[in-house]
């Protein structure tokens, strides 16, 4: 009786019973083949993923992941900010491609804080703002008609207020180791003077005149040739406006490129004013 009632029990453990294959999932699945589907996505995507499982943060570390979203000539935009003194330390050599990225992601300020530089979400390809203190603005020293206005609405800090002028001109050039691709530039520009009243944001337009009766003509050309031209009425007091000078195309990233780039409004039969000049960007298409 007792040997039965425990072959009975032996035939009824859970031992013997056939054993069931464990499931597989998202885990499973080797770092080299998740790799391989991270760099078909764009950096905001391949961050989220990274969250899933630990096979997807191991492949989101990957240098060939983040190499495929980094411009060609990577290696020329950093060696171009590392050689301003103050970002000398922020790319050593033995960082990630992970790493690189998100470096050059954010705005690297260079030149003295006349310019910054950032890859563009979108495309990768690097974005440049370059300051009005990095521009040569006719009588910007003469207080009489130009002055230098603290405000937050500028990555810089600060904007350039014309109050009155006959003779408005603004040149600027700048080289750099662009990226293959198209790219266009524009001017940053407020009708009105920033400040703000109890905390509220007012612009005053006190001083705004003379923009609607002669357009302002914008022009930019490179050192490959390329030029653009156009002219247009300034507008809409009291909100920022990027005025497009024109584009450009890069054909060879080996070298750097150089623009340049203006705008006038030279009429002196009749004064203007009320301006504020904060920046030029240049951005990929």
């Amino acid at each position: 009786m007792g040997s039965g009632f425990s072959s009975l029990l032996v035939m009824c453990s859970p031992a013997s019973a056939p054993a069931v294959p464990p499931e597989t999932g998202l885990g499973d699945l080797p770092e080299s083949v998740v790799g391989s589907v991270l760099v078909h996505l764009n950096p905001q995507e391949i961050c989220r993923l990274a969250a899933l499982n630990r096979a997807f943060r191991g492949a989101s570390s990957a240098d060939f992941v983040w190499d495929s979203k980094l411009p060609e000539n990577y290696n020329s935009v950093i060696s171009w900010i590392s050689d301003d003194d103050d970002q000398k330390n922020k790319f050593p050599p033995n960082l990630c491609k992970k790493d690189i990225y998100a470096r050059l992601s954010r705005p690297n300020s260079i030149n003295g804080d006349t310019k910054k530089v950032w890859l563009h979400k979108g495309t990768g390809k690097p974005c440049l703002l370059i300051s009005f203190n990095g521009l040569s603005i006719t009588g910007i020293d003469d207080r009489r008609y130009w002055s230098r206005v603290s405000t937050e609405e500028s990555r810089f800090g600060s904007v350039a207020y014309l109050q009155q002028t006959w003779w408005f001109e603004v040149d600027g050039e700048v080289e750099f180791p662009l990226p293959v691709g198209t790219y266009s530039l524009y001017f940053r520009l407020q009708l009105g003077r920033p400040s703000k009243h109890f905390g509220r944001r007012v612009c005053n337009r006190d001083h705004v005149h003379g923009w609607d009766i002669k357009p302002v003509r914008f022009q930019l050309s490179t050192s490959d040739g390329q030029q653009a031209i156009s002219q247009c009425y300034l507008t809409t007091p009291g909100t920022w406006n990027l005025y497009c000078i024109g584009s450009f195309v890069v054909e060879d990233s080996r070298s750097p490129m150089k623009v340049k780039f203006s705008m006038m409004q030279i009429d002196c039969t009749h004064s203007k004013g009320g301006l504020c000049v904060d920046s030029v960007l240049i951005c990929p298409k």
